[in-house]
């Protein structure tokens, strides 16, 4: 590749090229699920710019291209609530999802009070290589919920 990725804070400029990364990346969860209705695929632009405002997003980029993202917010009992950990189809399996769930998580475990106590997200049952990634970053299934005939949400937690 010649260049290397560098992991920085998403702004409000970077909102749609995430948006675009973020449709191209759900498009295998839906596969697996057969739903493109999930939220990540109907999700405005508005809507990815206030979860950007309400909480704190980062970003990988080669060179000027954003090929990974991912988005966290602390809630008032100190849980962070991760989500949308994307990373380009081309450059999945390099580590790059594991080095911005590292991003996220400094960062709000050096927050002033309130402290981040813990990091919670969730993922589908069928989506093997999150769960994988997910367990080797030290997060543990806490709860599952059933969202409809073929796909049962999977919460994970590890402590801050």
């Amino acid at each position: 590749m010649g260049m290397s990725v560098t992991i920085s804070a998403a702004d409000a400029q970077d909102a749609e090229h995430i948006l675009k990364l973020q449709y191209l990346c759900y498009q295998r969860e839906a596969e697996i699920y057969q739903d493109w209705s999930i939220e990540p695929l109907t999700q405005s632009l508005d809507a990815l710019r206030a979860e950007l405002v309400e909480g704190r997003g980062f970003v990988a980029r080669l060179g000027d291209e954003i090929v990974a993202s991912v988005r966290g917010r602390l809630d008032e009992d100190g849980t962070v609530r991760i989500s949308k950990l994307i990373v380009h189809p081309r450059l999945q399996r390099h580590g790059l999802g594991g080095r911005l769930l590292d991003a996220i998580e400094s960062h709000f475990a050096g927050e002033p009070a309130p402290a981040a106590k813990r990091f919670q997200l969730f993922t589908g049952h069928r989506s093997e290589g999150n769960l994988r990634l997910y367990r080797s970053k030290g997060y543990e299934q806490v709860a599952t919920r059933q969202i409809g005939p073929r796909l049962t949400l999977v919460t994970l937690e590890k402590a801050a």
